[in-house]
């Protein structure tokens, strides 16, 4: 089964929660605080395995979670680090962000990695909160919770020539006669139903070649199968674009070509600057000589080279020619350009006061923000003294005075994240 596109789930491992834990012991004169932090999450890693060829394996495993960090320990003993989750990816996959479309990571090399979820770091213990005013603290955090999201993976085969035109032109032929694939091949449209990949052996000089499924006039559109199909042509760094010049499905061999590299420019402009051979394939028929003569003087400029693949003829010239302007190519396949992104920043609200929102539910209020909400996640709400520094970071943050001007009152609920309290002016 070839699978190239797939959409998945992951998360970064949560840190371990800090411990509260006090020291008063025989030869321990100074005592007190002894809560160790907790570890951190581990990440979501991904690597590229060469053996892999297609996302198959995430048609059936589509959670992918990190372990996380070990809690902290009395005696100031830090929790263990979680260790990372690592998933590998087969070569030219390209790993989008779900919701916001952004590209995450390009990985076309063996052994490339990249994180796409990390862990969240372990939440401090009470030895962290000791102060020459409070030097018995009651405090700790949870640990900070692992990055999630949802992912979309999608396959871009990396090949150096990838074989596009019309269904029935002969592109499986032309593999089958090259190489030892062995695609389907019938007499009706649309037979190849998923990419075919190929090696040419030409003595000292092989390449990759990729048998594309057919185009068809709108494919950037998703026509066809060509939307479905077209991202496997941005790898590759030479079309050899293959013409049915006997026009045997009646159709118009120089149109052919002008609406195939149409649909190439309309579904990504740098397809246009493409190298591009034009195999004039069933040259064997009767009626080709003379398509052939009228594609010429309609396009000239044109590198033709009239094959049969059906008998072989001209086949091997096409080849050796392909292997010579691959030499001239760079041999690095084309990469997405991705963001870069600054290092994540630990929050810290009492210095970094962060943006919130505050919306109604029925009667409840809600705040709603990224770092407020991770704030409610990271609080220990069994610990009394944990919940009053919360309270004393939401005012340090304003979300008292703002709740009060949207007309909180005494006695109202306000809910943040999953945690509800009660409002007190």
């Amino acid at each position: 089964m070839f699978v190239d596109q797939v959409r998945i789930y992951v998360k970064g491992g949560d840190g371990g929660n800090g411990a509260v834990s006090f020291r008063r012991e025989k030869y321990v004169p100074l005592g007190g605080p002894a809560g160790g932090d907790g570890g951190r999450g581990g990440d979501v890693v991904f690597v590229v395995d060469e053996g892999l060829r297609t996302l198959v394996d995430f048609r059936y495993q589509k959670h992918f979670k990190a372990p996380r960090g070990e809690n902290g320990r009395n005696k100031g003993q830090h929790g263990a680090g979680a260790e990372d989750l690592v998933v590998r990816v087969p070569p030219g996959t390209t790993v989008i962000d779900d919701d916001t479309g952004e590209i995450i990571a390009d990985l076309v090399e063996h052994g490339q990695r990249a994180v796409i979820a990390k862990g969240g770091r372990g939440g401090r213990g009470n030895i962290r909160f000791a102060t020459p005013a409070n030097p018995a603290p009651h405090i700790s955090e949870n640990g900070e919770p692992g990055q999630e999201r949802y992912v979309r993976l999608e396959l871009k085969l990396i090949a150096d020539v990838g074989l596009v035109g019309y269904p029935s032109v002969g592109k499986s032929t032309l593999l089958a006669s090259v190489t030892a694939a062995k695609p389907k091949i019938a007499a009706y449209h649309f037979t190849t139903l998923t990419p075919n990949l190929g090696v040419v052996d030409l003595g000292e000089r092989s390449f990759v070649m990729a048998d594309l499924p057919g185009l068809i006039e709108g494919a950037h559109e998703g026509v066809g199968l060509g939307h479905q199909f077209l991202r496997h042509v941005e790898r590759t760094r030479l079309i050899v674009h293959v013409i049915d010049m006997a026009a045997v499905d009646g159709r118009d061999p120089v149109e052919d070509f002008h609406q195939i590299n149409r649909e190439l420019k309309l579904y990504n402009l740098k397809l246009e600057e493409r190298p591009q051979i034009v195999a004039a394939n069933k040259m064997d028929l009767p009626e080709a000589k003379e398509n052939l003569r009228r594609f010429q003087e309609q396009v000239p400029g044109v590198t033709v080279y009239e094959i049969s693949a059906a008998t072989r003829q001209g086949v091997q010239e096409l080849m050796h020619a392909v292997a010579d302007l691959l030499e001239t190519l760079p041999d690095k396949p084309t990469v997405e350009e991705v963001a870069e992104v600054e290092e994540r920043v630990v929050f810290r609200a009492e210095k970094e006061p962060e943006p919130f929102e505050i919306s109604r539910d029925n009667e409840v209020y809600v705040v709603s923000g990224e770092k407020i909400e991770k704030l409610v996640r990271m609080t220990n709400l069994n610990s009394y003294d944990s919940v009053q520094r919360f309270a004393r970071m939401m005012r340090s943050m304003g979300v008292d005075e703002a709740l009060r001007r949207r007309g909180a009152k005494d006695g109202d609920t306000v809910r943040i994240g999953d945690f509800e309290f009660e409002f007190v002016e």
